[in-house]
């Protein structure tokens, strides 16, 4: 970017967050590209083939989320996310010609497009949070959780508008158009501004006034940022070293990391992208009918996420985080163990019932939960392990979305399918507890009133275990 070329905060909260298309259009177009996989590669009796296909993106994250942690406090979150975006066009492109039969191909090369998605899971929360002003975080950070979504709905009305090709270049067509927003959002970077802080860090007060002056209403506000910036910094300063990753966990970051990293780890392992990633064939598992006709589905799950993730910029700085994540948690929680006992009451139900509660926790999933955990990322852990924090926040994420996405039709195969969300429906009950014991309330504090607090709890912890 020209530094002295303005940019209006509207375009730079914009693109901040378009990241959030590509590893949402990438989650969602395996859902309707996979039935068409199974038929021309003959995958219908291979569950493990057919969750390694599915997970591998989610395989690569893990690692991406930890690089792009390391990588944006060297490089800046700018250019990490600049070559994010290249990596995503080759690995889309590479995707779409994969030999005839080429399902450890495809596997690599979704890994190669997991270390993409990956990164801008970690960067574009942890951007979005340093670019906005405390007052309005959640409502902005927000704004990644709609990308994300309007990614997905993007694939799944690519899938459903291609389903009528020939199977063998539907599908290749499916995946070869991510490298069309992965183009859009490589041509966006190019004019935004790196975060101020990371340009405070590094010694650039000055090119950090300049950039809080596009994005904030008034002399007082820049100044008062610029201030409470500079007095974190020598808090830092002071301890004279850099916090290695034992330190991290042992010492006064142990509080908020633990908490941060747990919400995300929490989010993936409660199922959600079981019903993102499978839907077509949860219906056919239900229906008995085939799942390449079932492809209006996710169309309606994504619908779904999109209207919840507008919802969610209107409440979310009206509500404490814990509040909406404790109520949201619990009805997801009854929404995947309803239809295990209701099995078990009338055995002769309608099939699609379960699918009816699905909607419900996709609902109540997206504008709680969604949303919510990228927020807490993006504001809970201090400046001197942000960039890193978030990185492992991003990869225990994608840890629990791969282990979800390689482990559903397994388990499927072998268990009922109401069985299988009663399990989720329990992890669900256990994230509640969890945000209730250990996760500070963030909304309206500054990141530095929150960095104080957890340094605060952090002290109180380690003279009680004395």
């Amino acid at each position: 970017m020209d530094g002295g070329k303005k940019v209006s905060s509207g375009f730079i909260y914009f693109f901040g967050a378009f990241g959030g298309i590509l590893f949402g259009y990438d989650i969602g177009v395996m859902t309707g590209a996979l039935p068409f996989l199974e038929n021309v590669w003959h995958l219908q009796n291979s569950a493990s083939t057919i969750g390694w296909i599915t997970s591998a993106v989610m395989f690569g994250a893990i690692f991406g989320g930890a690089l792009a942690g390391q990588l944006s406090d060297r490089l800046g979150r700018r250019k990490t996310i600049l070559i994010s975006a290249l990596i995503f066009v080759v690995g889309s492109i590479l995707s779409g010609i994969a030999p005839h039969n080429g399902q450890y191909y495809l596997i690599a090369v979704r890994i190669l497009l997991g270390l993409a998605v990956g990164a801008a899971s970690a960067l574009v929360p942890a951007y979005m949070s340093e670019m906005a002003p405390a007052r309005l975080r959640g409502r902005l950070s927000g704004i990644n959780q709609t990308m994300i979504v309007s990614g997905m709905l993007l694939s799944y009305i690519v899938d459903f508008l291609l389903k009528g090709l020939p199977e063998t270049l539907a599908w290749r067509l499916m995946l070869s158009l991510a490298a069309v927003p992965a183009l859009i959002l490589f041509v966006g970077v190019l004019r935004l501004p790196e975060s101020p802080r990371f340009l405070a860090k590094n010694n650039k007060l000055s090119e950090a006034r300049q950039i809080l002056g596009y994005i904030r209403s008034n002399q007082e506000e820049i100044d008062s940022e610029i201030l409470q910036i500079k007095d974190t910094l020598q808090l830092e300063a002071n301890e004279n070293r850099r916090v290695s990753l034992r330190a991290m966990f042992g010492g006064k970051y142990r509080y908020l990391l633990i908490a941060g990293v747990g919400v995300a780890a929490f989010q993936q392992f409660q199922g959600a992208n079981a019903i993102f990633y499978y839907i077509p064939l949860i219906v056919q598992k239900a229906t008995g009918h085939a799942a390449s006709s079932a492809l209006m589905w996710p169309i309606i799950q994504g619908v779904i996420l999109v209207v919840g993730s507008l919802v969610f910029l209107m409440i979310a700085d009206k509500f404490n985080r814990r509040t909406l994540l404790t109520v949201g948690g619990s009805i997801m929680a009854l929404s995947f163990i309803l239809p295990a006992v209701l099995n078990l009451l009338i055995p002769h139900a309608n099939p699609m019932m379960i699918v009816v509660f699905l909607s419900i926790y996709v609902a109540l999933y997206s504008f709680t939960w969604a949303p919510l955990t990228w927020v807490i990322v993006g504001e809970i852990f201090p400046l001197a392990i942000r960039g890193r924090a978030s990185g492992l926040a991003s990869s225990f994420n994608w840890i629990g979305s791969f282990l979800v996405g390689l482990l559903f039709p397994i388990m499927t195969a072998s268990m009922p399918q109401e069985a299988v969300f009663a399990i989720f429906g329990i992890v669900c009950l256990l994230g509640v507890t969890f945000i209730r014991l250990y996760v500070p309330e963030t909304r309206g504090h500054t990141l530095e009133e929150i960095e104080k607090v957890g340094g605060k709890k952090a002290t109180l912890v380690y003279e009680v275990g004395r």
